[in-house]
């Protein structure tokens, strides 16, 4: 158990710094900023109490917004990612209950993982751009930057997790 502490607290740490120190300061064509750090909440363990993972998730979004002077707005959308993980979960796997201690994302099928991670992160950079923007007037821009922004995300996240994450881990 403390290993597994541990390794969620690095990664935890390690994608902060990711995202504040190299990814922020990315800018794909004007506007395009991958968002890595979401990978940490597609990652932590299931459990059925998910209290653990709404803190830590709330933290995790703050402390982005923290180094990135943004109001709260990652905090609230990686608090909402994080609220809803597992019902969008539950439906890609097309299964009501499962074995929430054994369960682990490299286990299930590429397919999934990427339906997982694509629902996930669009709804998440949606969030983040709508309250940024935060009016109807830039709809379009919106939809654009979280169009473009999340095939960046889903591309890091996906190979990221293909290349770090031990298939029985």
């Amino acid at each position: 158990m403390n290993n597994l502490i541990l390794s969620n607290t690095i990664r935890f740490i390690g994608l902060v710094l990711l995202q504040v120190l190299i990814l922020n300061h990315i800018d794909l064509f004007g506007y395009i900023n991958p968002i890595a750090y979401i990978i940490w909440i597609f990652l932590f363990p299931i459990r059925k109490n998910k209290s653990l993972l709404l803190i830590a998730s709330f933290l995790l979004g703050l402390s982005i917004d923290f180094f990135s002077d943004s109001g709260g707005i990652n905090a609230a959308a990686t608090l909402f990612i994080a609220f809803i993980r597992l019902p969008i979960l539950k439906a890609i796997l097309r299964k009501s209950d499962f074995d929430y201690v054994q369960f682990k994302i490299r286990t299930i099928s590429l397919d999934k993982i990427f339906i997982y991670i694509t629902t996930l992160t669009i709804i998440h950079h949606f969030i983040v751009f709508s309250l940024e923007y935060f009016s109807f007037n830039d709809f379009t821009t919106i939809i654009s930057n979280t169009f473009f922004t999340s095939i960046f995300t889903i591309l890091i996240s996906i190979f990221g997790i293909l290349l770090f994450v031990k298939k029985n881990n």
